[in-house]
């Protein structure tokens, strides 16, 4: 059986690169997330989840995460990215909604909010906290931003 996660950590960054890879590999820099690989997964919060501040993970980790991110070389482009994680109970599942676009930190912010307050609605279950991060850049070159929920065992 595969494991699951007991633990989340919330994160996001941004930065500018030489080339639109090289922005990404900033933004994960920034993020604290550029050393493992990411390993990208669908939006459910495993029960009992655990919010952490994120760890050092041990380079060259797989890692599974909802994440959305963004890249950009349009100079004075402004571009965010956002993740909101939806609890309903400690035992019970949650969802976490991504969002990257062309818009500020609290633009994407809200988007992913008003995405988490769906998906609850639509599952039937009571949304009773929502935790977010986002991040945002104006290019000034090649930029881009990243906002992950990390999780882990």
């Amino acid at each position: 059986m595969i494991p699951i996660p007991t633990k989340m950590a919330m994160t996001s960054g941004g930065a500018e690169g030489l080339t639109k890879l090289n922005a990404f590999d900033h933004a994960l820099l920034a993020a604290g997330i550029g050393n493992i690989n990411l390993i990208k997964v669908s939006s459910i919060v495993p029960p009992g989840i655990e919010l952490i501040e994120l760890p050092n993970i041990p380079g060259g980790s797989l890692t599974p995460m909802a994440y959305a991110t963004i890249t950009s070389d349009v100079p004075g482009e402004m571009i965010a990215a956002a993740v909101a994680a939806g609890f309903h109970k400690p035992d019970h599942y949650g969802v976490i909604m991504e969002y990257s676009g062309k818009c500020t930190a609290k633009e994407a912010s809200k988007r992913v909010i008003s995405m988490v307050e769906e998906a609850f609605v639509t599952r039937g279950i009571v949304l009773n906290d929502v935790k977010v991060t986002s991040t945002q850049h104006v290019v000034v070159k090649t930029g881009s931003v990243i906002a992950a929920a990390v999780l882990l065992y």
